[in-house]
């Protein structure tokens, strides 16, 4: 299992956009891959799941992924989350 942990500096959080943006990275991948945020997780494939943790500015998210190709899986998230100004 690959892990990974972002601290949310766009202003407008994760909203509608950008959760879509993570979504479109996370279901190129076949590894299970999980959005962690006050103790809740959601499938990072489910734009529905992204959106209901409303994940603002300041916040701390973890992403996790596991399968064959979690290590490829959580890079690309990582590069949508800093390419897009999401987090760090």
């Amino acid at each position: 299992m690959e892990k990974r942990d972002f601290h949310v500096t766009a202003e407008t959080g994760i909203h509608a956009r950008p959760a879509t943006l993570l979504v479109q990275a996370a279901s190129k991948f076949g590894s299970d891959i999980n959005l962690e945020f006050n103790g809740k997780s959601v499938n990072l494939k489910s734009i529905m799941g992204v959106m209901s943790l409303g994940v603002g500015q300041g916040s701390d998210v973890t992403i996790s992924a596991e399968g064959d190709d979690e290590a490829d899986a959580i890079a690309a998230i990582e590069e949508t989350m800093t390419k897009e100004g999401l987090a760090e």
